[in-house]
């Protein structure tokens, strides 16, 4: 199995994503969206999106784990943010959330701003779709 970032010449540089990703052979896994929601069901650090979005990517790599998958396997990503302006503004600090959580790999994502999330309280959702040997 094996993952090609695809890097075409007449696109911007990408920042902490990849315009393309070509994946050969394995197994295909569609992780379903996972919102910031602590093991008992509510959601963690109303208001805060860096904290949520911590939550939110370890709940999605532990569905990702229980299938047998790492970060790297990784190929999409989508991730629904209620407040574009706060997740902008706050970055760097999701960047290092990014970096702890997946390290240095970027799949193909897109960014999509939303009225509100099935949690009310929920800033950020995030799903995926990985392949793994």
């Amino acid at each position: 199995m094996t993952h090609e970032i695809i890097r075409p010449p007449d696109l911007a540089t990408p920042s902490g994503f990849a315009h393309a990703v070509v994946s050969t052979g394995g197994r295909t896994v569609w992780l379903a969206g996972q919102t910031a929601l602590d093991a008992e069901g509510s959601i963690v650090a109303a208001g805060d999106v860096v904290t949520q979005m911590d939550q939110a990517l370890g709940n999605l790599l532990t569905a990702l784990d229980a299938a047998g998958g790492r970060p790297e396997h990784l190929v999409s990503m989508t991730i629904y943010i209620v407040d574009v302006e706060d997740y902008q503004s706050r970055a760097r600090e999701i960047g290092a959330v990014w970096r702890r959580r997946i390290g240095a790999h970027y799949p193909a994502m897109a960014g999509i701003g939303v009225a509100r999330l099935w949690d009310a309280d929920a800033l950020v959702e995030v799903a995926g779709v990985a392949v793994i040997n």
